[in-house]
């Protein structure tokens, strides 16, 4: 955190509660010290831990590849361009592919806990992508995440330690707060590959 910004969240705590106290009173003052403290447990509980994602990668050689779909992938032109972002295309070694598809639930489904047609789109997603993958001679494990593609890629990376993470997207689609936390974030090697338009 910056120096200046603790004076300034000290002065947004303090500044409240005690002009509460000298406007109000008593009960105008614990009112707000009250207000103030459940906006901090409220702030607190929503942050997300921004350490470092994935562990250090193994010292063994292999490759292990994620590749994290927010779109299928099935036109033989977007399939090369895939694995040649990967690496895939036969110019590095062989490595584990790890298919990892997150479900991506809408307001209301995640508000009634609906959740299964969101995974099972993400598992069609997975079918028709792996199978395009195995026509092309790649061989791959496939899973289902969670809506939020950093954290998908994080609960995967307990499993799966991979040596490089590449995320596919749509052109124009608005994934650059996840590619650049997971630029910033990823241990492994990262790459960001835009199919279509």
């Amino acid at each position: 955190m910056a120096p200046w910004k603790l004076p300034l969240i000290v002065a947004g705590i303090a500044v409240p509660v005690a002009a509460a106290f000298a406007l109000g009173g008593a009960a105008a003052g614990v009112a707000a010290g009250a207000l103030v403290a459940t906006a901090i447990v409220v702030v607190a509980v929503r942050q997300k831990p921004l350490g470092p994602i994935g562990a250090t990668p193994a010292e063994d050689e292999a490759r292990h590849v994620l590749i994290v779909l927010t779109r299928t992938v099935e036109e033989p032109a977007d399939v090369r361009r895939l694995l040649a972002a990967a690496g895939l295309d036969g110019r590095r070694a062989r490595a584990d592919v790890l298919v990892l598809s997150p479900a991506e639930i809408g307001f209301l489904d995640r508000w009634a806990s609906d959740v299964e047609g969101a995974r099972e789109a993400a598992q069609q997603n997975l079918v028709a992508t792996v199978a395009a993958l195995a026509k092309a001679g790649i061989v791959a494990e496939a899973r289902v995440g969670d809506e939020d593609v950093v954290q998908a890629v994080e609960d995967q990376l307990q499993s799966f330690a991979a040596s490089e993470v590449v995320l596919v997207s749509e052109v124009g689609a608005d994934r650059s707060e996840a590619a650049v936390e997971l630029r910033s974030r990823l241990r492994a090697e990262f790459r960001q590959v835009e199919l279509g338009g």
